[in-house]
This record gives structure tokens, sequence and C-alpha cells, in this order.
């Protein structure tokens, strides 16, 4: 006896409605403007990167920019350090530091940097800001946009349109001047490459904080997909106490819930509204959350209207929404094993590099041989090899150097080699190394170890000497 095969039922989607697939724009978010003690510390937090973004490229350290990467000579500058390619060490230090401090806060509290320095929401902060300010809050934005258009519509919208597009080019030119010199820019000397650059910048700028804003958390950075690898249940998130919020609904001011059956959120939605990425943090924890704490503020004013206790919205972790738990006992779970090894990694690498620059020696060499003549004789039998020492003065002031070889048998420089470096020099230095006629007789075909040794003179009693190492080709 055959059995019936299941059969799955093809339905016809409906072209009407939304799907993972769709290719439809996605619907504007108009969001309103919130005060509060957390909108504060952005707007704190805002001044404090953008007085650095925008000052630094100004301030002036030794005669010359002090924080500049000038990739055309190859010369970074970081206030009193000057460093070469070789340095990039504590570039990678110093990311591997960053990405651990992420880690680290990520795991204590959650979405902190995307809330509250992150740039896409730091200047998505101040075009709306200055959204408002030629369109008004959020009602009156609507209305416009739905208006026809007409000269006061034609000049609200220019105004905005002026105002992100001048803040875009100023943020595309200082950024450039972290790489080319911002007073020879301010000069007029911006070259095609410097030109590009600055309107390339200018435009990212304008595009995501002016246009794409949430899409930018939602579907272009990555941090918001790999978050849940450094959540738990006792990572601080934003989160909606639903014990005590539900069941939600309107009531007037002097309504007793509790005799309504009703739990102490109203309904306003104004929660909804005040988010930039246009969730409602009442329905749990979202990877669309990027943790501004706008919807903290709103609820606790709204509570306050109500006479209720502040907190139906807060920072919380997922334990302590679950089981009730009060800050106290909170709190004993901040110290973690995962937070405790982060903490102790992030000590660990932020000590190397503290180190790493403390011992960091004011110049550098590099020993490079001659690849035209491996080795040659000359007269009475004398073996030379040619090689060329590349000396880096890593210092912002003139520097002398002198040159010597350690080896056996003999092995001395042809002539001293003593030369003088302006500050954040760089010089190839030829060398010509050799080895007495007898002794050279004897060894035909051998290779000599060998050390060069530079010294730098210093103003203190002890001067600073560095060592490479390289062979002595004998011919044969």
């Amino acid at each position: 006896m055959n059995t019936p095969r299941k059969i799955i039922p093809i339905a016809v989607a409906d072209s009407t409605s939304s799907s993972l697939f769709s290719c439809e724009a996605p619907n504007k978010i108009y969001s309103r403007s919130v005060s509060g003690w957390f909108a504060a510390w952005r707007w704190v937090l805002v001044w404090i990167t953008q007085l650095v973004f925008y000052g630094l490229p100004w301030l002036q350290w030794n005669g010359r920019q002090a924080v500049l990467f000038d990739l055309e000579r190859q010369r970074f500058f970081l206030f009193g350090l000057a460093m070469y390619p070789q340095d990039l060490i504590y570039l990678t230090l110093l990311l591997i530091l960053s990405a651990l401090a992420l880690f680290f806060f990520t795991t204590v509290a959650g979405r902190l940097w995307c809330g509250f320095a992150c740039p896409q929401t730091v200047y998505t902060e101040i075009f709306m800001w200055l959204e408002r300010k030629t369109e008004g809050d959020r009602n009156a934005r609507m209305r416009l946009d739905a208006a026809p258009w007409s000269a006061q519509k034609l000049a609200r919208k220019a105004a905005k349109q002026s105002l992100w597009l001048g803040l875009s080019l100023w943020t595309g030119f200082t950024f450039v001047g972290y790489f080319t010199p911002i007073l020879t820019l301010a000069s007029g000397l911006i070259g095609p490459w410097e030109g590009f650059w600055v309107l390339f910048y200018g435009l990212a700028t304008y595009g995501n904080a002016g246009y794409l804003r949430e899409q930018v958390c939602k579907h272009m950075c990555p941090y918001a997909r790999f978050q849940s690898a450094m959540f738990d249940r006792d990572t601080l998130i934003i989160g909606y106490d639903k014990a005590r919020g539900e069941s939600r609904g309107s009531r007037p001011r002097s309504a007793d819930a509790k005799s309504l059956g009703l739990g102490d959120c109203i309904d306003c939605t104004l929660c909804v509204q005040v988010c930039p990425t246009g969730i409602d943090i009442r329905d749990g924890l979202q990877s669309n959350c990027i943790g501004c704490a706008a919807c903290i503020d709103v609820c606790d004013s709204v509570m306050d209207k109500m006479n209720y206790p502040r907190g139906l919205i807060r920072y919380s972790t997922e334990n302590a929404l679950a089981n009730g738990w009060s800050r106290a006992q909170l709190r004993q779970r901040i110290l973690r094993p995962r937070v405790l090894i982060y903490g102790a990694l992030l000590g660990v690498v932020a000590a190397a590099l503290l180190v790493s620059l403390s011992l960091r020696s004011p110049f550098h060499v590099n020993v490079i041989r001659d690849r035209g003549v491996m080795a040659r004789t000359v007269a009475h039998g004398v073996a030379e090899n040619v090689y060329r020492l590349q000396i880096m003065n890593a210092t912002e002031t003139v520097q002398h150097y002198r040159i010597n070889v350690q080896g056996p048998h003999g092995v001395a420089l042809a002539q001293a080699a003593d030369i003088t470096l302006a500050p954040i020099e760089e010089r190839y230095i030829p060398v010509t190394v050799t080895l007495p006629g007898a002794a050279a007789s004897e060894l035909a075909g051998q290779k000599l170890a060998i050390r060069f040794e530079v010294t730098q003179s210093a103003a203190s009693d002890k001067a600073v000497q560095m060592a490479e190492d390289s062979s002595f080709w004998v011919p044969r």
C-alpha cells in the first residue's frame, strides 16, 4: 500500500506586504527631541569629540602641527612623538587596545559607544539639531514634508541643506587636515587629491548623517551584528520593566491604575517617537537599539507627570529585569569572569604600549648591503664589502652620530664615519668595511659575522647606542 506523500502548499505572496527582501524605501523616521540626564550627557560628548576633532589640526607643537600623519613624507607626529613607518607597531598596539576597550565596555554596559560617542551618532545628532532649527520639531517636520511646495517650504529646505553641506565640507576639510598640514590647506594650496578627499569625506558625512542615519546602524555597521557575542544576561542594557508596565493603557492622571488592571505604562508611544532607529523598546532587547537612552529620558518625564516612580525604562540587565533584582544585586554581577578577562587583557596591552613608548629609541638604524658588488679585493689583497646604513633621527633636534664596526680578524671601517642629521631627517650613509690582506687570504670564501654600532651623542654622560648585525663576505 502506497502512503500518500505530503505536499507543501505554495501560496502567492501578497505584493503589498513587506518582506525581508523588499526593495521598498524604508519609512522616514521623524524622531522627537528629548531632554533629560542622558540627553545632556550625549551633548557633552558631542562637544568634547568635536572640539577635539576640529581643534587638534590647528594646534601647533614645536613649530609644526601637533597631530599630523604626513603620508607624503612618511612622517607621523603625535604631540612630542615623531614616528616613521617602522613605528607602526605602536599603531597596532593602539588598535588592539581600542578593540579590547570596546569589548570590555560592551560586556559591562552594552552599546555605550554607539549611543554616545560613535561618529555616526554624533553627526546625526548635530544634523538633527540643524534640522530642528530650520524645519521645526517632529510634528512641524511631518507637516512640512506633507505640504505642497511653497516659498516658505523652499526657504526652510534650502536653509537646512546649506547648513548640512557647509558642515559636511568643513568636516571633510578638517579630516584631510590630519594628513596634509591644515595651514597649507587653509592658504588655498589644495592639490587635486586633497580636493578629492575633502569632497569624498564631506559627501560621506552629508549622506550618512543627513539621510542614511539609522540605516547605517541597522544594515551597514557590523558592530550591531557581532555584539551578541559580547552580551550576556548580566550585561547592562536599556530595558523595559514588563512586570511593572503591563498591562499598558491610557488613563487619567487621577485614575487608580491597579483598580483598572493596568500597569505603569500609559501607552503614550513617546519612547518610540524619540528613538532614532524607530524601534519599540517595550518589545525587548533588539540589535537595532544603539543604547542612546532617549527612551529613558522621555519615559521618566512621563512618569513624573503621572506621579509614578521613575525607571519603567532604565539601564538594567536581562537577569535583573526577569528576577526583580535590586541595584545592589545588579552591581554584584558586574565583576564576572568575562569582564575580568577583558579588563586584565586591556591592562596588559595598555602597560605594554606605555612601556614600549618609554623604551623607544631616539633613532633607527637599518643595514643594507650593496647589491652591485657583494665583495671585492683591492690593493695589497685587502677585502672590501660596501654597505648602506639607513639612519633615521626620531627626535626634533639636531643629532650627531658616530659609526663603528665590530668583527673578527681585524675587520674595520675604511674611514671614520661621523654624520649630523637635522630634526626628523633620514639619510643613507655609504660605508666601506675592510679586512687586511693576510686575514683575507686565510679566510677566502667564508662569511664573517660583523656588527655595526651607531652612537648618538647625548647631552648627558650616557650616549645612546644601537647595534645591527650583518655579514662580511671574503672573496675567493
